[in-house]
């Protein structure tokens, strides 16, 4: 494996790049773009959008969007590496 897949969903409601949306923002009518992003090529893997956005206003949702996968892309290497020194350490392949 050379990357960790992320995604993250952005929208845009009431004039405001939303990270995450819940359901009540989801159900609020606005733009939702999906982004998959592979953060060690930092190349985008995915892009889906279910409605039109102004170029403007895109590429400020596509932005918050990756921004929100190199979050979990980050967090997600943290989790792996702490699993990966547990097993080490039981095994006896590593000492404190």
């Amino acid at each position: 494996m050379r990357d960790l897949a992320t995604s993250c969903a952005s929208g845009y409601l009431n004039a405001t790049p939303l990270l995450d949306l819940n359901y009540v923002e989801d159900s609020g009518g606005g733009p939702d773009v999906t982004v998959g992003y592979l953060p060690s090529s930092d190349k985008i893997s995915l892009l889906q959008m279910d409605a039109k956005l102004q170029m403007e206003t895109f590429e400020e949702v596509v932005k918050l969007a990756v921004t929100g996968c190199k979050a979990i892309a980050h967090r997600m290497r943290q989790v792996l590496m702490e699993h990966t020194e547990r097993l080490a350490l039981a095994r006896g392949a590593m000492q404190l």
